[in-house]
This record gives structure tokens, C-alpha cells and sequence, in this order.
């Protein structure tokens, strides 16, 4: 099936001869793929022709129907859509030739994901083949923690885990109907010794190295991000970190006579409203020259996460400037990142 990554924009372009003008339909939907238009679309476009040609775009219409809420657990079979970062798009392209409307070519079953191609990647990116939702072969992971891998079950079948060689387990990955259950996340549950995972399509196998952090002297923080895949993906700060928080306030001037006379206790200047953000400086101690692109897709995430005091709380990276290190100019490879939690300190929600 092809396939939109949604934070890119997504081309539908039409050139036919003595064409004046074209309706686009667009149906968002989540479940099985549709065998025949099912009509009820959520958007309809129409545009008029120049030189004989159409250009719709529909990524941005479509993003707003991945909500990608991450609780912590990555998503499963069956579980929620509301965690889901995937979605099945149907289109109706109805052409009018002169004055004549044409029959209707249908389009359907496009897979759209949360996710974005760069500019070197041209228009309409949909790394149709990638079957490891993620850029890099070296994983690092805390020590006696798991690490999620997430494969597109459409096409991979099935990740081993090994440990020095020796095959550990084998966790299959039936493909799924449902387009919220496309991505498996495969975790390697009970078996925190690993050393590579093995990504197999049946024609095709990916090596993944595992590399366990065991020399933490602080609190390691997991942040979860959505990648360029629109997969959610998981990466590790070792190193010191620093909270803070800012505050804001509202003030006036209250009237505090009372007869002529007023009491020096009673502050004349007071506070209507205060609140405060808590804000974190995290170091990632050190990586190899690879994370780079890691790094720059945390960066680039909309929707990011972090694990804290036992809880998944939404961040945001406030840093907006990224330095890619190299071992050569470098040697130790380190980041600084500096984040907000993204709700104020006090509860205001109403």
C-alpha cells in the first residue's frame, strides 16, 4: 500500500487535456482498509485547472486526525487508537473535462503516518520499504532496563534477540489489518542481556547492536519522541540533570483605606494569579557519532516525553539549537538539551 508521512506535504497532481477544473474527497479513517468508497469524507476541495493541471495537498488535512496520545505503554493489538500514529486515508478525484464531470477514480487504503521526509528526501517521501522504524543500527539502552524496537509488521516478520551470538528468543510480527496496529513495538521482555536484534522480512535482515549503560553515578531520564518514521522511539540522558522552575504572576494595586487610615500589614500591592513551569537541563553523557541524526530527530519531534518520578509526562525541547559533534573534532560526544514540562506547575485546568 503506499504511504503519507503527514508533517511533510503530500502532492495529489492531476494534468489532463482540457481539464478546467477537479474535486478531491477525503475520507480519514482508522480500522481495516476499505474495499470500495464508502462515501461520508471529511474534507472535499475543489479547484480550478491551470494550463490543463491540479495540485491538491493533503498531509496537513490528514495530521490532525493522529492524535498519538503515548501514556507510557507502547501501543499493542487492540488496544486504544488514541495512542495510534498511523491511519488509513481513501480519496475520490472527480475531474471536469470542458463542462463534462467525469466518472470517479477512487484511491484507497493509503497508509499515513506521524512522520516527515527532509528536503534532500524530494517530494511526497513515504520510505515505502523501511521495515525498521528507526535510523540507527546502534541502540543504547540503560542496564537492566528494556529496549522497544518498532517494525512495520506489513512487511518484517519477525526480531530475534541475541546475546554474544547465542539466539535468545524470536518474537514474531503477524501483519495486522487494522492500520493503528501496523507498527509493532517489540520489547525484549526478561531478557535484559542482549547484545543485537534481528529484523527479518522473510527476504531481507537488519542488525541492530544493543549496547547496555551501566556506569550511571545520577538519575538516567527516558525520553520517548515520535522519529521521522512516525514511530515512537526511546532514547536515554545518563548524565547529570538540573531542575528549575520559573514563575509568573499577575499583579494590582488594591484599595486599602478604610476611613483615612490603613494598616502596614495589609499589602497594598497584591497577587491576582500565580503559577510556575519546571524546567529540566538534561546531558546525555556520552554517545557514539551516529546519535547524531538521533539527536536532530529529537530536536525536530512535536510530541516528546519523559519518564519521571514513575510517571509519562509531555515535554517540550526548549533548546533550539543543535551542534552535531564528530569523534574526530569532539573525541567524547555529549548533549545538553534543555526541556520544559508541558502543563504548569500548579493545576489550572477547568
Amino acid at each position: 500500500m503506499s504511504k503519507i508521512n503527514v508533517r511533510s506535504p503530500y502532492f495529489v497532481n492531476l494534468s489532463t487535456t482540457n481539464l478546467t477544473s477537479a474535486k478531491i474527497e477525503i475520507l480519514i479513517y482508522s480500522g481495516a482498509v476499505n474495499s470500495s468508497w464508502q462515501g461520508s469524507p471529511q474534507y472535499t476541495l475543489n479547484s480550478t485547472a491551470i494550463n490543463g493541471k491540479v495540485n491538491f495537498e493533503i498531509a496537513e488535512l490528514i495530521k490532525d486526525y493522529i492524535t498519538a496520545l503515548f501514556d507510557g505503554s507502547f501501543p499493542t493489538p487492540s488496544v486504544t487508537t488514541l495512542e495510534a500514529t498511523t491511519i488509513f486515508v481513501d480519496y475520490r478525484i472527480t475531474e471536469t473535462i470542458l463542462t463534462t464531470a467525469q466518472t470517479p477514480v477512487d484511491t484507497l487504503g493509503l497508509r499515513a503516518f506521524y512522520g516527515y521526509g527532509f528536503f534532500e528526501d524530494g517530494s511526497n517521501p513515504t520510505f515505502g520499504n523501511v521495515y525498521y522504524l528507526q535510523t540507527n543500527n546502534t541502540i543504547i539502552k540503560n542496564t537492566n532496563e528494556t529496549v522497544t524496537i518498532p517494525v512495520d509488521n506489513t512487511i518484517a516478520t519477525n526480531v530475534q534477540w541475541a546475546y554474544q551470538g547465542a539466539l535468545i528468543s524470536t518474537i514474531t510480527t503477524p501483519s495486522q489489518a487494522d492500520i493503528q496496529d501496523q507498527i509493532t513495538y517489540v520489547t525484549n521482555t526478561g531478557n535484559f542481556n542482549v547484545d543485537e536484534a534481528i529484523i527479518t522480512t522473510g527476504a531481507k535482515t537488519v542488525t541492530v547492536r544493543i549496547q547496555s549503560y551501566d556506569n550511571c553515578k545520577y538519575t538516567p531520564y527516558k525520553l520517548t519522541f515520535i522519529n521521522k518514521y512516525g514511530a515512537y522511539q526511546e532514547i536515554w540522558m545518563f548524565a547529570n540533570s538540573l531542575l528549575k522552575m520559573q514563575t509568573t504572576q499577575t499583579d494590582y494595586k488594591s484599595n486599602i483605606l478604610t476611613d483615612g487610615v490603613y494598616t502596614t500589614n495589609n499589602p497594598q500591592k497584591k497577587t491576582l494569579t500565580k503559577n510556575g513551569n519546571q524546567t529540566l537541563t538534561l546531558n546525555s553523557d556520552y554517545y557514539p557519532e551516529s546519535y547524531n541524526e538521533i539527536f536532530k530527530q529529537l530536536f525536530l519531534s512535536e510530541q516528546v516525553w519523559i519518564y519521571y518520578d514513575s510517571e509519562t509526562l509531555g515535554i517540550n525541547i526548549d533548546s533550539k539549537n543543535i551542534a552535531y559533534k564528530t569523534s574526530l573534532t569532539d573525541r567524547l560526544i555529549n548533549y545538553t538539551i534543555e526541556v520544559s514540562f508541558a502543563f504548569d506547575t500548579i493545576n489550572n485546568i477547568r
